[in-house]
């Protein structure tokens, strides 16, 4: 039996601060609910969590420019319905002022309303969607992943001449109602092909936020599986270490005790 050397304790000890270590790092997880609370706890994992949380983001701003351009989209669409309710209007009185029987007092009442029913449509030609024209006839690109690449939005341009000649027309003679109707059906035709474009633009953009909404979903799914903690799991290992911890104090209060046995025999 030795004094100087308590092999004993000595064992205990190194159980016991093994014990409150594994403690301590179970309490680190449980925390903040992450398995990589830091670089050493797993390093390839850590280093694929950092590249999978930099692709959700990127995933979810062009998602957001997605939504975005939908609104655009959305909005160009509104305001060329009551561009089209306009055009039948102005369709309407220029047949009326096709009517041998009016007289000149009547058809300049038929081109007043006229006249204002295509000011409105020239306004619209110069709405804005957060500061960008919507019926410029640019061509606008959005971004549609995280790598940036784009998909090209067609536009609608509400200054080109088929909508001009329509909206500058007059109804003052039933030879300028003639070529006023003229116009108008040239320009309900382009109106047409213009909201089937945007109609296929919003097409396409519902499908491709469809797809990077499942891709983030897949992404975090993914992502979680490698950083967050199985908090079951987890809260069990936590009661163990805390057993452990309890016991190996306990432990190392006995063997601390040992050594004084030997008082016994030096009394002795």
């Amino acid at each position: 039996m030795v004094i100087n050397t308590n092999i004993a304790a000595l064992n205990a000890a190194n159980d016991l601060n093994q014990s409150n270590s594994m403690l301590n790092q179970s309490l680190a997880r449980l925390s903040p609910g992450s398995q990589l609370v830091n670089a050493s706890d797993n390093p390839a994992g850590l280093a694929e969590s950092i590249g999978l949380t930099a692709e959700i983001g990127q995933t979810n701003a062009a998602n957001q420019n997605i939504g975005s351009a939908t609104s655009f989209s959305q909005t160009q669409d509104g305001f060329l319905q009551q561009v089209g309710s306009a055009l039948d209007q102005m369709t309407s009185l220029a047949i009326e002022a096709q009517n041998g029987t009016i007289s000149s007092s009547q058809a300049a009442d038929y081109n007043s309303e006229f006249a204002a029913l295509g000011a409105y449509i020239t306004s619209t030609a110069t709405q804005t969607f957060n500061g960008v024209s919507l019926f410029s006839g640019t061509s606008l690109a959005v971004t549609i992943d995280g790598a940036g690449d784009t998909f090209s939005l067609g536009t609608v341009d509400l200054t080109s001449s088929v909508y001009t000649s329509a909206t500058s027309a007059q109804l003052l003679s039933t030879t300028y109602a003639a070529a006023a109707l003229t116009a108008l059906t040239g320009a309900i035709a382009q109106l047409g092909t213009d909201r089937a474009t945007i109609g296929a633009n919003e097409e396409r953009l519902n499908f491709t936020n469809q797809e990077l909404s499942v891709l983030s979903t897949n992404l975090t799914s993914a992502n979680s599986q490698i950083s967050d903690v199985d908090v079951a799991t987890e809260s069990t290992n936590f009661a163990k270490y805390q057993i452990l911890v309890q016991s190996g104090t306990a432990m190392l209060a006995q063997a601390n005790q040992a050594p004084q046995s030997v008082l016994k025999l030096l009394g002795g």
